[in-house]
């Protein structure tokens, strides 16, 4: 046990993530994501939400604050999807500089296959998908 380490992260995404550098990419993804097609290693996070992994790995990992975006969450088929308000919520309480772009289905299945690694978590709600950019930590 370490302290300080959110409880939704497991040894194996503490390593992912402490492996990734800036401008790495993170997928959270629901239940329904072809996680393990995708090509990324996958991280099994099955008893956890979506938001709530969100939340988790935003407080060990710091948001891109050079590019114009650094959250994409999945826009659903016909539009905004309900799940869309939590992670926003999320990320605006994060206390870090989201900049948030929301992008459609297929253009998430692409830039998630270069991701650093995949979550894939239970969340069971439609298009509860979310990709995140990671910034520099400074010393």
């Amino acid at each position: 046990m370490l302290k300080g380490i959110p409880k939704e992260i497991g040894p194996e995404l503490l390593r992912r993530l402490a492996e990734m550098g800036h401008g790495d990419e993170l997928a959270i993804v629901d239940a329904n994501y072809p996680a393990y097609a995708a090509g990324p290693p996958v991280v099994f996070a099955g008893g956890v939400g979506a938001p709530e992994m969100l939340a988790a790995v935003l407080k060990l990992l710091p948001l891109d604050t050079f590019t114009e975006a650094n959250a994409f969450p999945m826009m659903g088929d016909d539009g905004p999807p309900a799940i869309l308000t939590e992670f926003e919520r999320v990320l605006t309480g994060s206390g870090e500089e989201a900049r948030i772009q929301a992008i459609d289905r297929f253009a998430f299945y692409q830039r998630a296959q270069k991701a650093r690694v995949i979550v894939a978590t239970g969340e069971g709600r439609a298009y509860g998908c979310i990709l995140i950019r990671k910034g520099v930590i400074f010393f």
